[in-house]
């Protein structure tokens, strides 16, 4: 148990202007109201608020959070009240303590509507000041670890229930690992103690059977010594429960993990972190796609690191995390630590600031939850990442919006209003254009954009996944009047036949009935409106025997003739395409603004765009129905040059020489272009080579960054990759 005095030594060791008369008066007020009370370990109660106020002292929190926590148990289990610790320590105590009271007779159970309740009143307690959140974390945290003390079992196992459903995911949610590990890990022996168990004695195991630890973390080190790069490298075996759920989610046994052990390298700044991140690719084999840049695109949690997954010795896969000292504050303490070091950066900062970035989240659920009434749909909507089959994201205004996992922009327009799905174009994800099949991420906002002529397409079933909008595309597509989709078909027929020098009247289509399986004219206009139909099957039924003769020649006319056409068709707001079709830019040659390109009709999925040297258009040679002449809208795309990004992929000869990484990494920052992938391959003794996918806003932006890279001399060759 810590003393008073010791707690007063460990408060003042990161805040020497600490109100220390103020901290032992709540101590003295405490140990005073609590009286002779016992913990079920027959300690006297008071140890428990002295042992949350070490907890908080350890976040390095403030003076009022501090006393908080050293009351926090006297309105709920003594005579105190809120107004009488109003008056002897001022409102700010008093509205803290009297949040955690609130939080305090929440009870958790399985009953969707008393649970729906339960998270109302948990939530718009934490609104008014997220300390009160770090109390009620902190006595969760000492209670957690006493829990050997409870009698019951039952009682053990609510404890433990709730403390991982509802506790360690709000720990994670601020950033606070440290506490969430060790909550999850008491959590999982109380509920899961076999497998618990059985997972510790595996990891003692291979403890005892392999030095692969000291192994890498030395070799680690002796590569920043000869760069002369100071800092400190580590490494931690993952938690039980993770492996535990990963075991589950991927349905994995122990023996077939092969990432059980983060590295860290901590180190100065941020330029240093790339550096790094070269002379670690130097050494081991990088895993492709298995880089992340959390540096320069922070976890909503406030979160930053880079992240590369590389082959280690012998032939172990390994994940290796580089982060500055401030990074890993944040990444073990959460806003507490960022809290503190802008107080350090001279900075005042009040945790229940409302500008502060961290409280964003929360200050946005309240206000949506606030305007639910039904307890099930509040349910619904606050799940957060308190479950995992939740995403929420904001809209520009900032309101907050619940979706399903895995949710789309799609998902998004049709969950604020059915007419929004149905006109929606286009999408924004944070201040980016990206496709509409695009899955969200928690913290992403975004901005739906409309058209007056969209409609909903067919092909947006294949990846909507929220009830609302499936149902609402089903219901819009049934409910198109025949004239309509006749509309549609005719026009994509008429267009077929101009391009392919047909010519036909409506009674030359009753020829085709019986062998296309359609019914009627509005039948067979429907079916390639609803893409069961080409208009090549149409031609082929009408005119047999020229199709036979002149089919090699016309073909190959069209596709030059419609490679080299460009008329007014557009790809940023389509005008030319037909209305209700979904577009998609082609992953396989990512045409960027500013070259030419074409448009390819998929079955069910819209037009794909490519770019007109794209090797994959070759097998759409005998297809020219399929062929939609396009082009960029220069306008749309110079007004909104900031928001757009397009990815290109380009490959780079690199000298294998100390900091050419960080060299290529700053000539891709410095022309304000974005590393989205990043790969090393072919590496000898004096180069290596780089496969790289990078963000750009066209094709004149990617030539500066070529340039650019050709510029240095650390680099031998540059080529984009194509096809």
């Amino acid at each position: 148990m810590i003393r008073q005095y010791e707690l007063i030594d460990k408060i003042q060791k990161y805040n020497d202007k600490a109100n220390v008369a103020l901290i032992n008066r709540a101590y003295v007020f405490s140990m005073k109201a609590h009286g002779n009370q016992k913990r079920a370990s027959g300690e006297p109660y008071l140890t428990h608020p002295l042992e949350v106020a070490s907890i908080m002292a350890d976040m390095k929190m403030d003076d009022a959070s501090i006393c908080t926590a050293l009351l926090h148990d006297t309105v709920e289990d003594t005579l105190a009240t809120v107004e009488e610790i109003r008056e002897l320590f001022g409102d700010e105590v008093a509205m803290l303590v009297d949040g955690v009271t609130k939080l305090s007779r929440i009870t958790f159970n399985d009953k969707t509507v008393e649970q729906a309740e339960n998270f109302r009143k948990l939530f718009l307690a934490m609104s008014k000041d997220i300390r009160v959140l770090l109390v009620k974390l902190s006595d969760r945290l000492h209670n957690m670890r006493t829990i050997g003390h409870m009698k019951k079992e039952a009682s053990k196992q609510r404890v433990a229930r709730e403390t991982l459903d509802i506790f360690a995911p709000l720990a994670d949610r601020i950033g606070l690992y440290a506490v969430k590990t060790e909550l999850e890990e008491m959590a999982f022996e109380v509920l899961y103690p076999e497998e618990h168990a059985n997972i510790l004695a595996r990891l003692d195991y291979v403890r005892l059977q392999d030095d692969i630890i000291p192994r890498i973390c030395d070799e680690l080190r002796e590569v920043m010594t000869e760069h002369d790069i100071p800092c400190e490298v580590n490494g931690r075996e993952k938690t039980t429960y993770s492996i535990y759920r990963k075991m589950v989610k991927k349905n994995l046994t122990f023996d077939q993990l092969t990432d059980i052990v983060a590295y860290r390298v901590i180190v100065k700044d941020v330029p240093t972190c790339y550096e790094v991140l070269g002379h670690i690719h130097n050494i081991y084999k990088a895993i492709p796609g298995r880089f992340k840049d959390y540096i320069s695109n922070p976890k909503p949690n406030g979160y930053q690191s880079l992240h590369t997954s590389v082959i280690g010795p012998y032939a172990n896969r390994i994940e290796i995390q580089i982060r500055t000292n401030e990074m890993h504050e944040v990444a073990e303490n959460g806003i507490a630590a960022h809290w503190l070091y802008k107080q350090k950066e001279g900075k005042t900062i009040s945790p229940s600031d409302e500008r502060h970035p961290q409280y964003a989240w929360l200050r946005q659920l309240i206000e949506a939850l606030q305007n639910t009434d039904d307890p099930q749909e509040f349910m619904e909507n606050t799940k957060m990442d308190l479950f995992e089959d939740n995403v929420f994201v904001f809209s520009p205004k900032g309101d907050l919006i619940s979706l399903p996992h895995g949710s789309t922009p799609l998902d998004f327009a049709y969950s604020i209003h059915s007419a929004v799905g149905h006109s929606c174009q286009s999408a924004k994800v944070n201040g980016r254009i990206v496709p509409l099949r695009t899955k969200l991420q928690n913290g992403d906002q975004v901005e739906i954009i409309t058209a007056k002529n969209q409609r909903p397409s067919p092909g947006w079933r294949e990846f909507v996944v929220s009830a609302k909008a499936k149902a609402a595309i089903n219901r819009y597509l049934r409910s198109l009047e025949r004239e309509e989709q006749e509309r549609l078909g005719r026009e994509m027929l008429e267009k077929a036949a101009r391009r392919e020098s047909y010519s036909y009247n409506e009674k030359d289509l009753n020829k085709c009935f019986e062998q296309l399986d359609v019914r009627s004219l509005e039948d067979l206009y429907a079916g390639i409106a609803q893409g069961r139909l080409f208009p090549r099957q149409v031609f082929d039924v009408l005119y047999p025997q020229q199709q036979e003769v002149n089919r090699t020649e016309q073909e190959l006319a069209n596709i030059s003739t419609i490679r080299r056409r460009v008329d007014d068709d557009t790809v940023i707001g389509i005008d030319g395409l037909i209305a209700g079709m979904a577009l998609h830019i082609g992953r396989c040659c990512n045409p960027l603004p500013g070259e030419p390109i074409v448009g390819i009709i998929n079955t069910g999925r819209g037009v794909t765009i490519h770019a007109k040297n794209c090797r994959n258009l070759d097998q759409y040679d005998d297809e020219p129905d399929r062929w939609i002449p396009v082009k960029w809208n220069e306008t749309a795309l110079d007004n909104d040059k900031a928001n757009k990004a397009f990815q290109a992929r380009l490959r780079v000869s690199l000298a294998h020489v100390p900091g050419s990484l960080s060299s290529f990494s700053t000539a891709i920052f410095n022309v304000d272009a974005n590393i989205v992938d990043l790969r090393i391959d072919n590496k000898n003794t004096d180069s290596f080579d780089i496969a790289c996918d990078v963000e750009v806003q066209n094709l004149a932006h990617f030539e500066r960054l070529m340039s650019a890279l050709r510029n240095l001399s650390c680099v031998s060759a540059v080529e984009r990759v194509v096809g």
